[in-house]
C-alpha cells in the first residue's frame, strides 16, 4: 500500500456525522467539513439546517450571529436566514432581493445524529443514511457521546479501526489486554456492498481490565470484535464477552459483556478530522453509573489513538510519497481502502461525466 493512499480526496456525495443532536442544545454550532466554515442551527420550530458560514450581505461570519425566532440572524447587520439558506428578513427594508441566500446543505436529524450531505443536493438519498438504533433505546443501551478534533487524515482513523492488532500495544491497560490473544485472534474478513467487514474471535482469554470491570468475570472468557466499515467515514462497532463454556460462538446475545460502539470520521481538512464517537453498554443497564464507568474507560483509550495518528500524520507528511509495507493482519484494513477507492473513482467519473 502506497503512503500517497493516506490523504485521500473528500467523499462528497455520502452522508457524514456533522454533530451529535446535543450539540444544538444552544441553538448553534460552527463547524468546518471538508474546508467549508460551516454553521448548524434549530430553529424555533426544532428544524436544523447547515449553512455556509458567510452572510451574503458583507461576507461576515454567520456564527457571530444569534437564532432568533424568525432564524438565525447575522451578528453584523441583522439579516435573517431560514435553514433553507434563504433571507427572510432584512433590516429596514420590505423587498428582499432574490439573490439574498447563502448556500445550505441537505440535513437529516435521526438517532440522535445530525447528518450532512456535502455533495449534489439532487443525490442525498436519506435511505443511505446507516441506521443506529441503539440512541434511541437508553433502556437498553444506556450510552455517552463525545467528539475529538485529530490533526490526521481522516482515513488513518479508518484504518486504524480495522487492524485491531493494535490494542494489545496501545490500550494494554484498558480494552487491550494480551498483545499474543489480537495477533493469534481466529477472524473472518469479507468485503461488503459498501465497505467491509470482520469478526474476531478470542477464545479462552483472560478478560482486559476494562472487561473485568464491567462484566465482573470470575473467570476466563470467550471474545468477540464485531466490525463493520461503512465508506467513507463509519464504522460500527459489538464488542464482548462471555464466561468460556456459555456457547459465545452459537448465542452471543445472551447477558454478559455487551460494548455498541459508533465510531465517525468525518473529514475537516486534508490533515484534520472530526472524530465523533458513541459508546453504549449492554451490561449492568440499571446501574448509572456503569455507563460512567464504561465511557472513563474508553475515553483515554481514544485519546491514545489520538496520540498515536497525530504522530503518524506528521512522519508520513515528511515523506508522501515512500511506500508503506502490508502485512497479514492488513486484510480488512486492505478491504476498507478498496472501498473508499471504489468510491473515489466513482464520484471522480460522474464529475467527468457532467462536465462533457
Amino acid at each position: 500500500m502506497a503512503a500517497d493512499t493516506t490523504n485521500l480526496p473528500f467523499v462528497r456525495n455520502a452522508w457524514h456525522i456533522g454533530a451529535w443532536s446535543e450539540e444544538l442544545a444552544d441553538g448553534m454550532l460552527g463547524r468546518t467539513i471538508m474546508n467549508q466554515p460551516l454553521v448548524f442551527f434549530r430553529d424555533s420550530d426544532g428544524k436544523v439546517g447547515a449553512l455556509e458560514d458567510r452572510c451574503c450581505h458583507r461576507g461576515a461570519p454567520l456564527t457571530h450571529g444569534t437564532v432568533i425566532e424568525t432564524g438565525l440572524q447575522c451578528g453584523y447587520h441583522g439579516l435573517v436566514y431560514d435553514t433553507t439558506g434563504a433571507c427572510v428578513t432584512v433590516p429596514g427594508q420590505d423587498r428582499i432581493p432574490p439573490e439574498a441566500r447563502v448556500v445550505s446543505y441537505p440535513v437529516v436529524e435521526r438517532n440522535q445524529i445530525v447528518w450532512i450531505w456535502m455533495g449534489d443536493p439532487a443525490r442525498a438519498d436519506e435511505s443511505q443514511i446507516v441506521d443506529y438504533p441503539y440512541h434511541d433505546q437508553p433502556g437498553k443501551w444506556p450510552h455517552r457521546k463525545a467528539m475529538f478534533q485529530i490533526k490526521a487524515n481522516y482515513m488513518l482513523m479508518i484504518d486504524n479501526l480495522m487492524d485491531l492488532t493494535h490494542l494489545g500495544y496501545v490500550h494494554n491497560r484498558t480494552i487491550g489486554g494480551d498483545p499474543n490473544t489480537h495477533v493469534d485472534a481466529d477472524m473472518e474478513t469479507r468485503p461488503t456492498e459498501n465497505g467491509a467487514y470482520f469478526i474476531r474471535w478470542m477464545p479462552d482469554c483472560q478478560p482486559p481490565p476494562t472487561y473485568q470491570k464491567g462484566g465482573q468475570f470470575e473467570g476466563r472468557i470467550d471474545r468477540w470484535q464485531e466490525f463493520e466499515y461503512v465508506a467513507p467515514g463509519i464504522v460500527l462497532q459489538w464488542s464482548g464477552g462471555l464466561e468460556v463454556g456459555r456457547g459465545a460462538r452459537e448465542n452471543r446475545d445472551q447477558k454478559g459483556f455487551h460494548l455498541r460502539l459508533l465510531h465517525g470520521a468525518t473529514p475537516e481538512t486534508e490533515t484534520t478530522f472530526h472524530y465523533f464517537w458513541s459508546t453504549a453498554n449492554g451490561y449492568r443497564q440499571d446501574e448509572p453509573q456503569a455507563t460512567q464507568e464504561m465511557y472513563d474507560e474508553i475515553y483515554p483509550t481514544f485519546i491514545e489513538d489520538k496520540t498515536i495518528m497525530e504522530a503518524q500524520q506528521e512522519r508520513l507528511d515528511l515523506d508522501p510519497d515512500r511506500s508503506l509495507v502490508p502485512i497479514a493482519a492488513d486484510g480488512a484494513l486492505a478491504l476498507a481502502r478498496i472501498a473508499i477507492d471504489r468510491m473515489i473513482d466513482g464520484e471522480r467519473a460522474g464529475i467527468a461525466q457532467a462536465a462533457e
